[in-house]
């Protein structure tokens, strides 16, 4: 049996060109398939798509409102501590929530945390252990 590949990982969002710019302004390129009731962006394996707060919420079956932490980070792995630190000063000029800046953390890389403009939280981090390749691609062996 072949591995399981996670092709798309889709973020309810409340204000969508908003959201869209955002990740523009953090260097995602915007797939020619989006259009004004989704944003679709390759990374390069797995696509990012953007999806209107309520509509997916009604589409899942649940309520749209909620609160506290939703038990998921989404994060990029750079190749050094600087692309971190210049990564995390943009997502900030950008309107990002820091909510731990780059640091050194205990499990021995380096790391930082932000919330999108809808609450989502991502991690930036540069680890020692598991190196990206040439294309920016992580493989846990």
């Amino acid at each position: 049996m072949s591995s399981r590949i996670v092709s798309i990982i889709t973020l309810g969002v409340k204000d969508l060109k908003r959201s869209a710019a955002f990740y523009e302004g953090l260097g995602f390129v915007m797939s020619g398939k989006s259009d004004d009731d989704i944003v679709w962006f390759n990374t390069g394996g797995t696509v990012l798509g953007l999806y209107p707060w309520g509509a997916m919420a009604e589409d899942s079956g649940v309520p749209p409102e909620g609160s506290g932490f939703r038990g998921v980070t989404l994060a990029i792995n750079l190749r050094n501590e600087k692309e971190v630190d210049e990564f995390v000063a943009k997502a900030k000029r950008l309107g990002a929530k820091i909510i731990r800046p780059p640091e050194k953390v205990f499990w021995g890389g380096y790391s930082s945390k932000f919330h999108d403009f809808d609450g989502h939280i991502w991690e930036i981090a540069h680890n020692p252990f598991t190196p990206v390749d040439a294309d920016g691609k992580l493989k846990m062996d």
